[in-house]
């Protein structure tokens, strides 16, 4: 190997399976510490977008950060709370880390926030794991392997369960629609009232995708921009757990490969890969 033009690590199924507890040990022990924070007493910061950011963002994020670097060194991380040490494109495998994911639901009180990573080869997430600690949730897959569902105790332990996407309802009956519960914006609410019989359940964060891989809705659209680290770990587990998720136009979405930005423009995610959905149609096809 050229030391200074190193080839990437590619990290393929049997070796993500391998990774898959140590990884959910860091993103528990990650959680762990943003219950830690008195929300009450922290501080709160702006980044350049506006958004806030605290120091349960910054611990959680030390926590995987260190934890990686053990783990698997040789293999590139991509933080939200470190993004100005990225050097994309990402050949190969690399991590993708929200370290809190719905910072804004953790500021408000609320329990629905995520702690979000993803290993992603060849520029597609190949393992998600999404945890919620103050809902005690945790949702993990893997691509072809399938995806379980945790009920963590206050150590952050649980026993895994397999979860599946279900398919989505007949023609003429209720459908669930997860949407943002503080991201809301006029494309997704078009969307959604252009299709008769939606439920909408408004969710923080990246339960959203935990709830379409359990079988809990059956669509999630973003058709406003966010970031890959909202989206990759999400896409890992809907996925292995039987789903789907596309650009607006039904194409795939791609990682790690921008100059800058790392931004997706939209996404739908649905349950049943069978389903076509695309903005400007309604069109649903087995």
């Amino acid at each position: 190997m050229n030391e200074r033009n190193p080839q990437p690590r590619i990290i393929d199924c049997d070796a993500a399976a391998a990774l898959m507890e140590p990884l959910t040990d860091l993103v528990v022990q990650a959680g762990i510490a943003v219950l830690a924070v008195n929300r009450k007493a922290m501080k709160i910061e702006d980044k350049l977008d506006r958004s806030p950011v605290t120091e349960a963002d910054f611990a959680a994020d030390r926590i995987i950060g260190d934890g990686l670097a053990r783990l698997v060194p040789d293999v590139p991380a991509l933080s939200e709370e470190r993004v100005h040490q990225a050097k994309p494109p990402f050949r190969g495998s690399f991590l993708l880390i929200d370290p809190l994911d719905g910072t804004k639901e953790f500021v408000a009180g609320r329990g629905e926030f995520t702690v979000n990573l993803a290993l992603v080869t060849h520029g597609t997430p190949l393992l998600g794991i999404v945890s919620a600690p103050a809902l005690g949730w945790l949702w993990r897959g893997l691509v072809g392997r399938g995806a379980e569902r945790l009920r963590l105790n206050e150590a952050g332990k649980g026993s895994p369960e397999p979860i599946h996407t279900r398919p989505f309802p007949k023609p003429g009956e209720p459908w669930v629609a997860a949407v943002s519960r503080s991201h809301g914006d006029v494309r997704t609410e078009a969307f959604v009232d252009s299709r008769p019989g939606a439920i909408r359940e408004e969710l923080g964060s990246a339960v959203k995708f935990g709830w379409i891989a359990e079988g809990k809705a059956d669509i999630y659209p973003r058709l406003a921009p966010t970031s890959e680290w909202d989206v990759g770990a999400g896409h890992a587990l809907v996925t292995a757990a039987g789903g789907k998720v596309t650009d607006e136009a039904g194409g795939p979405l791609r990682f790690g490969e921008q100059s800058e930005g790392f931004i997706v423009p939209a996404f739908i995610a649905c349950g049943d890969p069978s389903v076509v959905v695309r903005t400007g149609t309604s069109d649903s096809g087995h």
